[in-house]
């Protein structure tokens, strides 16, 4: 990885920018990647942890290919020291994350069948009453409410929960580990804790389910190591991040509901015309900076040419899906909320393999907050001015730590 190896045509190389860690409160879009992508297709970064510099892809067409492409793979990743955001890297074998063809469909395949579209039917009557009753509470006690703390955390933890099979004195003590995990505070020492505690858990947890005929993913683990078609810890790596990922709808949604509240005529129209809500719902995806930086990095297999610059064998490269959703070539006037947008083949949820696991999952808690919020809260608006509100600090997905409203 020299700058004898970047040019192919004689192109000087991109220079390398530090990308530091920001706080940003709303939604505000990431000031350093906006320069990065005025830059170039493709230029090269440096974060705050890790070792030497990564190249980063911003265009929507090129995202698309990188992710799609098997000449880059993530395997590799796990024995490099890799330029990051995160100051703690310790991935686990079996993570699907770092999974390359074939095994990553071998591994994907075992939990499959508690992602289908059959199975989130199936859940979502569940998923409705659990939501039914913290808005039931919530309307009992009267405005004002916390959001985030009385149905945005407490709901997708709740359905996360059933879907993996975590019994219900476990629930409270598994979501403490999965937000000491995704957070930048307290250090390595304080994640690696976290996550020796859950992942001793999740071990425990599919053992005991070897014999198990449930459909919850613990159970699907649990049977897939018994007939030897993964490893036990492989089906520990599998299982962490889907049990985190409860995290990302709570303050995904925190994000669309503040932009629905700092924005009446949004508001108002999604009352009136249900039928505009999965628009909306996409185009609110597009639009929120759902996480800081970078997500995971790739390396190149082999030497590949792209915009005249040979990213070489072994080099990094990170993809940026929030830069690919305000590409103007593929959306126009990107910095607009449009609900009328169409089409809108945002990138929100991923592509190619890495494609989220739980998109369906995560679509159905989505489209329940917002349909079960809007008409059960009539006249909901913040509690609060919009610029008191509370976003997360030092955290890799981004939102609102609270969200007081009225109604």
């Amino acid at each position: 990885m020299t700058e004898e190896t970047t040019t192919l045509t004689g192109q000087a190389p991109p220079p390398v920018r530090d990308w530091p860690p920001l706080d940003l409160t709303g939604t505000e879009f990431d000031p350093v990647l906006a320069e990065l992508m005025r830059e170039g297709p493709l230029t090269r970064i440096r974060l705050p942890h890790g070792e030497g510099w990564a190249w980063l892809a911003t265009r929507y067409d090129d995202v698309k290919m990188i992710t799609n492409d098997p000449r880059f793979g993530r395997a590799e990743v796990t024995t490099r020291q890799v330029t990051r955001m995160a100051p703690h890297f310790k991935p686990r074998p079996g993570s699907l994350a770092f999974a390359d063809q074939p095994d990553h469909n071998r591994l994907r395949k075992a939990i499959a069948g508690a992602f289908t579209v059959g199975a989130m039917k199936r859940l979502r009557p569940r998923a409705q009453s659990l939501l039914g009753a913290l808005v039931d509470g919530v309307v009992a006690d009267g405005p004002p409410a916390d959001l985030i703390e009385r149905v945005l955390e407490p709901f997708p933890i709740a359905v996360v929960s059933e879907v993996m099979g975590v019994p219900d004195a476990d629930r409270e003590q598994v979501h403490a580990w999965t937000r000491q995990i995704i957070s930048t505070s307290g250090g390595a020492e304080a994640a690696d804790r976290a996550k020796q505690g859950m992942y001793a858990w999740i071990t425990d947890t599919i053992r005991a389910r070897a014999e198990s005929d449930g459909t919850d993913v613990y159970s699907l683990l649990g049977g897939a190591v018994a007939r030897g078609e993964i490893s036990e810890e492989e089906a520990s790596g599998v299982a962490g991040p889907l049990q985190i990922g409860g995290e990302a709808v709570t303050h995904n949604c925190g994000q669309m509901l503040y932009l629905m509240l700092t924005r009446p005529e949004l508001l108002e129209r999604l009352r009136a015309q249900p039928e505009c809500r999965d628009a909306a719902l996409d185009e609110l995806l597009r639009y929120i900076p759902h996480r800081s930086s970078v997500g995971l990095a790739r390396i190149a297999l082999e030497d590949v040419e792209l915009h005249g610059l040979r990213i070489g064998a072994g080099d990094p490269v990170y993809v940026s899906y929030l830069a690919a959703n305000r590409d103007p070539a593929v959306f126009p006037d990107p910095d607009r909320i449009d609900v009328d947008r169409d089409p809108n083949p945002h990138l929100a949820l991923g592509n190619g393999s890495h494609y989220c696991t739980g998109a369906v999952l995560a679509r159905l808690q989505t489209e329940l907050l917002v349909d079960t919020l809007l008409d059960r809260l009539p006249g909901l608006q913040l509690a609060v001015h919009a610029e008191e509100i509370v976003w997360r600090r030092k955290t890799m997905i981004r939102g609102p730590q609270t969200l007081p409203v009225t109604w």
